[in-house]
Formats: structure tokens, sequence, C-alpha cells
């Protein structure tokens, strides 16, 4: 399910948006301390809207703290009378605004569009299967312990979370991660994600599943 997090110190719009956009359905938290959020918790949603005159920290605030860590589609709620503050809003990786006042439609309606479109990949971090991957370092962290893979280990790992639920054969991972030119055999990869598999479990995980006759897919169900 797409999860939304709302921050704004105004309880009553608080509570506003978050029905309306439960009514969409989707599974929505609200925040009215901006100083409770950080970049930990904001990877685990979909979208986030922030309210940008907030007293105990604005959005603009907010957004640099978080956006290099969240890879995720972030909306300014703002009132007319601040929009010649948008263009440093957008400078500090906002995405899209919605004046205030606005209706529910509009709410929906903006939220809808941006989660239609969002099927760029995470540049920065993102948790698949219970898997941080640290997409700029290269590695692979579960909890607070780091899973020690390979170079060709790690990078089958990200491809397949960032493709979470989708099967591939041998031959397309292949592919995929050493290029159409690379010297070696596709049959590797089984070895690998056999590999994969034995330090994922240290951890109590199975993220990669074998799907017979056909290839290894990232559960789905995992994914966030």
């Amino acid at each position: 399910m797409i999860k939304i997090l709302v921050i704004d110190d105004d309880c009553q719009m608080l509570e506003l948006i978050c029905d309306a956009l439960e009514q969409s359905g989707y599974y929505v938290e609200g925040e009215s301390n901006p100083l409770l959020v950080d970049s930990k918790r904001c990877q685990q949603y979909d979208l986030l809207l922030l309210d940008v005159m907030m007293p105990v920290e604005d959005g603009f605030s907010l957004c640099t703290r978080i956006r290099d860590s969240v890879d995720c589609p972030i909306l300014f709620l703002t009132a007319k009378t601040e929009e010649t503050a948008l263009i440093k809003g957008f400078g500090l990786g906002a995405d899209d605004y919605i004046k205030k006042p606005f209706s529910i439609g509009e709410l929906r309606a903006r939220v809808n569009a941006h989660l239609r479109r969002e099927d760029r990949q995470p540049n920065h971090a993102m948790t698949r299967g219970g898997v941080r991957f640290n997409m700029h370092a290269k590695e692979a962290v579960v909890g607070e312990t780091a899973i020690l893979l390979t170079k060709s280990e790690y990078a089958i790992s990200e491809y397949l979370a960032l493709h979470a639920g989708q099967v591939f054969t041998k031959d397309q991972l292949y592919e995929a991660i050493f290029g159409y030119d690379a010297e070696g055999e596709p049959s590797a990869i089984a070895e690998h994600i056999k590999n994969i598999r034995g330090k994922l479990k240290t951890v109590g995980l199975n993220p990669i599943e074998t799907v017979w006759g056909v290839g290894y897919k990232w559960q789905k169900e995992n994914a966030r």
C-alpha cells in the first residue's frame, strides 16, 4: 500500500488532509512536529506533504535536511502570499506545491498525479525486503549490520531490488550486470545468488525468490 506522510503544525488541517487521502485508499500518517521527522523515517514513505510555514522548523529547512536521503516526491503546502518563495523551494528539491486554501479534489488530484508518474529509480538510497541499499556507497545494510557483498553480489542485489516483483532469467541478469560483451557464463548468476542468500540468511532475511524454470525475483511484497 502506498504510504504518505503529512507534516503540518495546524492539527485541524493535518486531520483534514489525512482523512481525505485515506479515503483515496492511501496509508497516511500525520506529524505536527517537524523535529520528529528525520530522513530515516521519511524513507518509509512514497510521498511527503510539507507545510511551509511552521514555527518550530519551516518546510524549507525540513526539505533541506532530508532531501539528499529521500527519493520520493515532496509537495509543499503553501499560502498564496508565499508564492514568491516557491523558487527557493524547488531549488531545495521540492517536486510541486499546493496553494492554501485548496479543495479536497485538488489535493487528491495533485497527489495522485505525482504518484502515477513516480516511476523514477531511487538515486540515493532505498529499502527493499529489510535491506537498505546506500546506492552511492554501494553498500547493503540490515539494521546496523553491513552485509559484506562482493561488487557483483551487490550489483545483482541492487538490480533485483530496484525491480522488485519482476522475474529475470540468468541471461537477463548477466547482461544487465556485466554487459553484452562480458566474458563469462550466465550460469555464474546462480552461484552469486547462492552467496547473496547465504549472507542475508545470517540476518534472518530471504528476499530473493526462485521462479522455477524461469529465473529470480526480489519479493515485491517486501518492497518499500
